[in-house]
């Protein structure tokens, strides 16, 4: 799998496991060290991957036909967009399950970091 994945312009996203298993992680440091739109995978878990999102302002519309995705927010606010018009708001230590097959976007009025937990063969950018 490639390593780093630029599908969408302006988007800085890393396929590769920076730590794989028995590393400590040092989340804040990871934070602190990168800018938006920036997406690393931190760790694999069984079938699925952690990963770190620095982001601030809108994403692009897309859907994951065949994978759910959640979403933690460590710091900083995510909205997710519907296309029916709804939004969820997300603040600090709260989390989401979007079921695959949601067309929405994410996006992030401030500087925000957000855990993902999704399916290791996920497309961030959507399919």
């Amino acid at each position: 799998m490639n390593a780093t994945l630029a599908v969408v312009s302006g988007y800085d996203i890393h396929l590769d496991d920076k730590y794989g298993a028995s590393t400590l992680i040092d989340i804040p440091a990871e934070i602190a060290a990168h800018e938006p739109w920036f997406n690393q995978t931190l760790t694999t878990v069984n079938d699925s991957v952690v990963r770190l999102g620095i982001i601030e302002g809108d994403f692009h519309w897309h859907k994951h036909d065949d994978e759910d995705e959640f979403f933690l927010v460590l710091e900083g606010q995510l909205l997710i967009d519907f296309e029916d018009g709804e939004t969820v708001t997300l603040d600090p230590h709260q989390g989401y399950t979007l079921p695959r097959g949601v067309v929405h976007r994410t996006r992030a009025p401030v500087r925000s970091a957000i855990l993902m937990v999704e399916s290791a063969g996920v497309v961030p950018t959507g399919d």
